[in-house]
């Protein structure tokens, strides 16, 4: 199983400027803290042999030397200046460096034979070439607590880095759910609008071509009813017109905005949809079975028009010429229940019906279902198209 690589070692990677700069300056280091500790043993009064000196000034060079890898390496190098270190002073700093190396990049069970593999040499050293003034036994508890310190300093420092690196990630995956977020944020009010939009649109343009259906039909009518005609579909293109520009000023708006918009249609505003269906020809039977329109709550009462409105225009593009029954029963405690209902179409009534996405039945589900209700349509054994909504009112 190969050994993990933690935090700060790039193998394969060239170094950069300030890798330059650290390791450039660890084996300065090390080079001049060997030739201090080896000038020292120089200017003692039994200096050892020359040939050893030499030894240790040449291994252990070259050994400081090594300290240029210790980023690839590190474990290996570490091991190595540990060896030479068993009878050469001039790689102490280096081996020390080594083993620090070896505690920031690695696990603690690797840091551990490393260590052990140090102090064993520094035991080792203090047996080749001993020191009259100190005893063996505190030579070895001088190696223990160095080696000990200089592993623990290790592993604090790569612990440090790998919070550092934790803290980086959990913030740049924080920004990458805040984004997500914020896209499904999008996503779900460009659908909210574009529900509006085919909710109001279809609405207002399925009256003003029944409007239009109207002169088409009867162009032989007098010129009172024609001038009546245009000036109710005029003021229909009029009123689509300004909703459609209220739907999209939502688009333009910033969230810290708050437009002057109207407000959004309720429950109390059914009779009025109503009345303007026949105005525009269609022939609505509606029953109020509710005490108060005006008391539902907003949610329900916004969503029951919008089920209203979707069956009248459904009626004014699939079956003209019916007559539609609307109930609206309920009140608080028992919920509110939107039930419409139609004929079928006896045909010949337009040659050219109104044109339609298929998809109003399909929002009109998703709208009800979001205000905590239900929603049932089709054809009855009677004949009829029947559409019914259940809409949650609290007590």
């Amino acid at each position: 199983m190969p050994a993990q690589v933690l935090p700060g070692v790039r193998p394969g990677t060239r170094r950069s400027v300030r890798d330059w700069i650290v390791d450039v300056a660890c084996s300065l280091i090390a080079v001049l803290c060997g030739t201090v500790l080896v000038g020292v043993t120089l200017s003692q009064p039994e200096p050892p042999h020359a040939l050893l000196v030499f030894a240790d000034v040449v291994l252990g060079g070259l050994s400081c030397v090594a300290l240029w890898w210790r980023r690839r390496w590190p474990v290996e190098v570490a091991v190595l200046l540990a060896v030479v270190g068993c009878f050469s002073e001039m790689v102490a700093a280096a081996a020390a460096i080594g083993l620090f190396t070896v505690a920031v990049h690695r696990r603690l069970p690797t840091v551990l034979v490393v260590a052990a593999v140090h102090l064993v040499t520094g035991c080792v050293f203090a047996l080749l070439r001993p020191t009259e003034d100190l005893p063996f036994g505190w030579v070895v508890a001088f190696g223990l607590l160095l080696t000990a310190a200089v592993a623990a300093w290790g592993m604090f420092v790569g612990a440090r880095r790998q919070l550092v690196v934790s803290l980086r990630d959990r913030a740049v995956r924080a920004e990458s759910e805040q984004l997500l977020r914020v896209e499904q944020a999008r996503h779900t009010e460009r659908t909210r609008i574009a529900r509006e939009m085919h909710d109001v649109l279809a609405h207002r343009l399925s009256l003003l071509s029944m409007h239009a259906g109207a002169l088409e039909f009867r162009p032989d009518a007098p010129p009172a009813e024609v001038a009546a005609a245009a000036g109710v579909v005029r003021a229909s293109a009029r009123q689509a017109l300004e909703d459609l520009r209220e739907v999209i000023g939502v688009l333009r708006e910033s969230p810290d905005e708050t437009g002057a918009t109207r407000p959004q249609p309720g429950l109390a505003d059914v009779p009025a949809l109503v009345e303007e269906s026949r105005e525009a020809g269609l022939r609505v039977r509606a029953e109020y079975g509710v005490a108060d329109l005006g008391a539902a709550p907003s949610v329900t009462g916004r969503t029951a028009y919008r089920v209203v409105q979707e069956a009248l225009t459904n009626v004014r593009k699939h079956a003209p010429g019916t007559v539609v029954t609307l109930a609206l029963t309920g009140g608080p405690g028992t919920g509110l229940t939107v039930d419409v209902r139609n004929p079928a179409p006896t045909g010949g009534v337009h040659a050219d019906p109104l044109p339609g996405a298929g998809t109003g039945l399909v929002g009109l589900l998703e709208r009800v279902t979001l205000a905590g209700g239900g929603l049932a349509h089709g054809w009855t054994a009677d004949g009829e198209f029947r559409l019914t909504a259940t809409l949650p009112w609290p007590a």
